[in-house]
């Protein structure tokens, strides 16, 4: 069969690839044969952005000449070739930002020996086609409009996004399906959500996700390798994966894993994390992957804007300097307590600690000594309370709001405060408490151990004049 004259034929840019059929159903070489007029220019000739390894083109090479090795690739074209099966994608490639490839792979009724051949075409899109996006098979999009009606949902974040990922196993049939978060900068991993089959020997990645995980999971950016996506479905992508990532192949053999989609998830190209589907029904693979494809935008943007919500309550709660809860979560904290009538009434625990001599370290030492002194302060205090007991209600004044606890157990505190400010340089607090049987009086308790630590203040400072603002 004349190739060069049938791959001529087609008008979009189109290369004909032979796969090597070996023993066994295993796989050998993934070659270009030859390629039509547009696809040889796209190679030599690239529009800027698309650009791939090499900028000539040779007949008969093996294709990772041309880009790094991709399993899906290879995948779709093994399907076409061998399985004679007529395919079509629409994805974007790590390995060339902002480009969008639609391509097809068809099979050719032709074979030499052991070698089978398929068209590829591809079309070149630089901005993402919505209709073409919209364009899915039946059971991707009834899974993609299920997601979509779980993110609408008026729960909570996490319990919601805990709906959504019991759903995607379901779907898939797959023992265990999680979203992975990454902090690149804190170096560390948290499962956002997941979910496990019934009686597998799969167990909940909290159990793997230790101090090292962030390095094993930074590195599925190379086993990736370019892609959008890692498939891996049978012995044969596994070799790849322990060839490409020995340390991650061994965690996840041992770990039971059989195969696996794993899907980044990325909001404006910046990485939240992963998404992946575990030891899932094979049949199902190409559906996991084209669901997982329209689905990931979606679930970074919700998950984006769950992060940008958690620091913006950070920011309006806490105190920047200090890391403590600041005034204004103090004063909201206050009229809960007030205004909560259908809670059980408790005693409420006030104390009041007032930093002496902040103005003389900021005057004799500058204000970066009283910002770090202002630090030791609260450091001190989180050795005897729970941050977020803990106010910074002030310029150099904390408060501290206890509910359910004991006058003896509040006495006590105060003592341990002593012991713990003496840890810390020019720490010295002068301090007020006040304890009550209702949490209702808790504005009297904030008054009662306000005036108390001031006539703490009163007398410290009678006591040592020279230190006296």
């Amino acid at each position: 069969m004349d190739l060069q004259k049938y791959v001529d034929g087609f008008g979009a840019m189109t290369c004909i690839v032979s796969v090597e059929k070996l023993a066994n159903g295993k796989r050998g070489k993934f070659r270009i044969v030859t390629g039509n007029k547009p696809y040889i220019d796209s190679i030599e000739h690239p529009a800027p952005g698309a650009e791939l390894l090499v900028q000539k083109f040779t007949p008969n090479q093996e294709y990772t000449n041309y880009l790094t090795r991709d399993l899906n690739f290879e995948e779709y074209c093994y399907k076409a070739a061998v399985e004679k099966r007529c395919l079509n994608s629409y994805a974007t490639a790590d390995r060339i930002q902002g480009v969008w490839f639609n391509m097809t792979f068809l099979p050719v009724a032709y074979e030499e020996g052991n070698l089978c051949f398929c068209t590829y075409t591809m079309e070149i899109n630089f901005e993402a086609n919505l209709d073409r996006m919209a364009s899915l098979p039946a059971d991707v999009t009834a899974n993609v409009i299920k997601i979509c009606l779980e993110l609408r949902s008026a729960k909570e974040f996490g319990e919601m996004m805990n709906d959504v990922i019991h759903d995607i196993r379901d779907m898939f049939d797959a023992e265990h399906c999680c979203i992975l978060l990454m902090d690149s900068f804190e170096k560390k991993c948290t499962v956002l959500c997941e979910a496990l089959a019934e009686n597998t020997v799969l167990t909940s990645m909290n159990n793997y996700n230790d101090d090292g995980f962030y390095d094993i999971a930074d590195s599925w950016k190379g086993l990736i390798a370019g892609s959008n996506c890692l498939v891996v479905k049978d012995k044969h992508d596994l070799d790849v994966v322990k060839e490409r990532n020995p340390i991650w192949y061994e965690s996840f053999t041992s770990a039971y894993g059989k195969n696996i989609v794993l899907f980044p998830l990325k909001f404006r190209d910046k990485l939240l994390g992963y998404i992946w589907a575990m030891n899932y029904d094979e049949a199902k693979a190409t559906s996991i992957k084209e669901t997982f494809e329209t689905i990931a935008s979606i679930l970074a943007s919700a998950i984006n804007n769950n992060l940008l919500m958690d620091r913006l309550k950070v920011l309006s709660s806490k105190d920047i300097l200090t890391g403590v809860m600041n005034r204004n979560e103090m004063n909201n904290y206050v009229d809960k307590i007030c205004m909560d009538s259908s809670a059980p009434d408790t005693s409420i625990g006030v104390i009041f600690a007032d930093l002496n001599g902040l103005k003389r370290v900021n005057d004799e030492y500058g204000h970066n000594e009283g910002d770090t002194l202002l630090k030791n302060a609260a450091k001190a205090l989180e050795e005897v309370f729970d941050i977020n007991n803990i106010y910074r209600a002030g310029g150099d004044e904390f408060t501290i709001i206890i509910a359910g606890i004991t006058e003896e157990e509040l006495g006590k505190r105060v003592e341990d405060i002593r012991k713990a400010e003496e840890k810390y340089e020019h720490v010295c607090f002068a301090i007020g408490q006040c304890y009550e049987d209702s949490r209702l009086n808790v504005r009297q308790a904030l008054r009662l151990a306000d005036e108390r630590m001031y006539e703490d203040k009163r007398r410290f400072y009678e006591a040592h004049p020279e230190l006296k603002r």
